[in-house]
């Protein structure tokens, strides 16, 4: 008979946070996210994989300037793959599946 994985603490793996945090994250990979950064620039590409330092990389990712640069009214910029560093992200939205409400949560 098996028993249920245990984590460092003793918990069982599936019911300690750090397992919760894991299935949440999961749960976000191959969404569109919207990343704005402490520069002012926001980048949107699809959400790939993240580290223990919060560095994020997103896939077919696109940069759109800040609004007071003189080229924000141009064509975003196509990056592809990107990393993200954690220190310089200030928020992070998820694109909402559903075409109803708002395009991000």
């Amino acid at each position: 008979m098996s028993r249920p994985a245990q984590d460092s603490d003793g918990e069982r793996e599936e019911d300690s946070p750090a397992a919760r945090a894991r299935q949440q994250l999961e749960a976000l990979l191959n969404k569109t996210m919207r990343i704005r950064m402490t520069d002012g620039r926001t980048l949107v590409g699809c959400f790939l994989c993240t580290d223990r330092d919060c560095n994020v990389i997103l896939g077919s990712a696109q940069e759109f300037l800040k609004p007071s640069d003189s080229f924000s009214a141009g064509e975003p910029r196509v990056l592809g793959l990107a990393m993200v560093p954690g220190h310089h992200i200030v928020s992070i939205e998820v694109q909402r599946e559903s075409l109803a409400g708002p395009p991000y949560l």
